[in-house]
Parts: structure tokens; C-alpha cells; sequence
């Protein structure tokens, strides 16, 4: 099969990888139709963050091709939504409803796992991972959306229930990408009627009010937060909403937040330090963390297939696999929010 390759910081390929088959009697083999690039592949590619050699790319959606013989809910023929970490649904984190904490899961697309961004995945623990889409004749629309499902439209729910979003809340939302962008949709979704969202880039702000921002803020570091701050006659928002992971991103959502609120912070964090004075005299919590995205599916795919919520319009550039280089530069250059693969039919 063909499927996009890293092959270390800048190289990133189309190459061939061997079709995979049924391992495990709870395998299943997914046929990929759409996959996307995530935020954090970019890190990878920058070199930042380290990644095994080989397959990448863990957003994707599918039809079913093949199951194992213990696989009991899905059958060939199956359109499945893949959360971007496999799990086996039985473990004590699982059980907990940390899915993305599995003791036996991992990610798609590392590791030598199969990825996304090829033409087929092995996908363990089929039963337990992935999400059976009822059957249907689904719009482009709402399959984008069935795909941001497998991770940011679940990163940003996280984001907003880790912060505890409630009805006739003030949220402020720090991050404009993908996930931020959804956070704002989740913000929305749980109640909230104020929802601030910080962003520069007019196409994003755009979308963010589409998506129920009710105010756009520009300003960034001490200048945001001292306007937040007046916005909101000096006590600061309910939540916040951190969806970047860097120092200033973190630093603005625990500026922002007043006493007792929460930050949900889902950002991959780079030089983020948490202020514990902050923390301890104020009396502002953190949660957060990577989404267990296969608790959350469930809960949104029905928002997603009656139009309630379309976090697929994240998406606003589209390559083909062997364009993979494309779908890549386009983020990294801010050109693309979030760049939509299209892989099978």
C-alpha cells in the first residue's frame, strides 16, 4: 500500500509500506478515506518533538475491509471514525474513561504502527476503538466533520469540560488553530455565553465568531491579558481554555482566569511552566491533558450527523495523498488551518 512516511525533520514522503493484515482475532483492517495533518505532526516535521521513522498520521476515517474473529461490532463495509489513540476498552484507565491513557494502546501512525495518511490501517482492539457511523449517504460536509471527530474536535470538548464550561459562562479561548477553533464549538455546546477567542489571523476569527465566538481579541501576552481582564471589570473569565502549549499561551490562561476557574489546558506543551503562586493564592486549577477522544465520539457524532455542531469547516485546504508535501508546507506557513487529505473513495 502507499502511505506517507517521516523520515526524520523536513522529509516527509509518499512511499510503500506492506498491506497490513488481521494480527490479533480483535484486529480489524480499515480502508482510509480521509486523513488530515494534525498540529503536532508539524512538530515532528519542524523536528522539535522526536517520532519514530516510518508511518505518520493518526486523524483519519474509514470503511471497515476485514475484522478478526473476535471482533463482534463492526462488519466490512462499516464506515468508522479511528480516535487518534487505539485502546482496548478494558484496562483500568480505560475503565476509568481515560482512553487515551490505555495500558495497551498507543497512537496511530508511530511506532510502526499504521498511520493515517496511508491506504489502509491495522487497527487493534477494533471493538474497543473504533466509532461505527450509522449507515447512511453522508455529505463532503459532514464525513469532514465525522473526521474531525478522530481528534480535534475532541481535543477541544477536553478542553472546555477539563476547564468545567457551564451555562451562562464567560470562556476565553487562547489559540486559533484547529483545536482552539473547536474549542470555541465545545464552548458554545456546554452553555457558554460569552466566549472570547484570541486570534490575529482573519480567516480564523472569522470562524471563531461562525462558530459562537462573541468577541475577538488581537493582542497577545501582558496586552491581552490586561484587556481580557477590563472586559471582564477585573475578575477575569470563568474558564479558560489553553489550546497552544507554549509559555505565553499558558501564561495568558492562568492571567485571565478568576479565582476558583480552571484552566483546560490540551495544548502539547513547549516551554510551558505553570504558575504554582497563581495556582496555590488564587486558587486556580488545571486539568486537562490528552483527550480520551474515543469517551467523547459517542457523545458528539450525533451533534455532528444532525448539523448541530460542524467542526469540519476547519478544514480549508484540501491535498491528495501523493500532494502530501503540500498538505504539510500549507500549515507550517500558516497558509492552512488544518490541511484535509483525501485518500480513498
Amino acid at each position: 500500500m502507499r502511505a506517507t512516511l517521516y523520515g526524520g525533520p523536513g522529509d516527509i514522503t509518499v512511499g510503500e509500506r506492506p498491506d497490513p493484515r488481521l494480527e490479533n482475532p480483535t484486529d480489524a483492517i480499515v480502508r482510509v478515506t480521509l486523513g488530515c495533518v494534525c498540529g503536532s505532526d508539524l512538530w515532528y516535521y519542524r523536528g522539535v518533538n522526536p517520532h519514530a521513522l516510518g508511518p505518520i498520521g493518526h486523524e483519519f476515517i474509514g470503511v471497515v475491509e476485514q475484522v478478526g474473529a473476535d471482533v463482534t461490532t463492526l462488519r466490512p463495509g462499516d464506515l468508522v471514525v479511528a480516535p487518534f489513540t487505539f485502546c482496548d476498552g478494558t484496562c483500568a484507565n480505560c475503565a476509568a474513561g481515560w482512553t487515551g491513557n490505555c495500558l495497551n494502546g498507543g497512537s496511530f501512525g508511530n511506532h510502526g504502527i499504521d498511520g493515517g495518511q496511508g491506504e489502509y490501517v491495522r487497527a487493534p482492539y477494533a471493538d474497543a476503538t473504533l466509532v461505527k457511523v450509522p449507515a447512511g449517504s453522508y455529505s463532503d460536509t459532514t464525513l469532514k466533520s465525522l473526521l474531525a471527530l478522530s481528534d480535534v474536535m475532541c481535543t477541544g470538548h477536553h478542553a472546555a469540560a477539563s476547564a468545567g464550561v457551564k451555562a451562562r459562562d464567560t470562556v476565553a479561548v487562547v489559540g486559533d488553530g484547529a483545536v482552539g477553533l473547536c474549542a470555541v464549538i465545545a464552548a458554545r455546546r456546554l452553555g457558554a455565553e460569552r466566549i472570547i477567542a484570541l486570534s490575529r489571523n482573519p480567516v480564523r476569527q472569522a470562524l471563531a465568531r461562525a462558530f459562537g465566538a462573541t468577541d475577538i481579541i488581537a493582542e497577545r501576552g501582558d496586552d491581552a491579558t490586561k484587556l481580557i481582564m477590563d472586559m471582564t471589570g477585573g475578575i477575569g473569565v470563568d474558564a479558560a481554555l489553553e489550546c497552544v502549549g507554549t509559555g505565553q499561551s499558558m501564561a495568558t490562561a492562568f492571567g485571565i482566569a478568576r479565582v476558583g476557574a480552571i484552566v483546560g489546558a490540551v495544548g502539547v506543551p513547549h516551554d510551558a511552566v505553570v504558575p504554582i503562586q497563581t495556582v496555590i493564592f488564587r486558587n486556580v486549577g488545571l486539568r486537562g491533558g490528552v483527550a480520551p477522544a474515543r469517551r467523547y465520539i459517542p457523545e458528539l457524532l450525533d451533534d455532528v450527523l444532525t448539523g448541530r455542531i460542524n467542526p469540519g469547516l476547519v478544514f480549508d485546504y484540501e491535498t491528495e495523498l501523493d500532494s502530501i508535501n503540500d498538505a504539510y508546507n500549507a500549515m507550517l506557513e500558516r497558509r492552512a488551518t488544518k490541511s484535509l487529505v483525501r485518500i480513498g473513495a
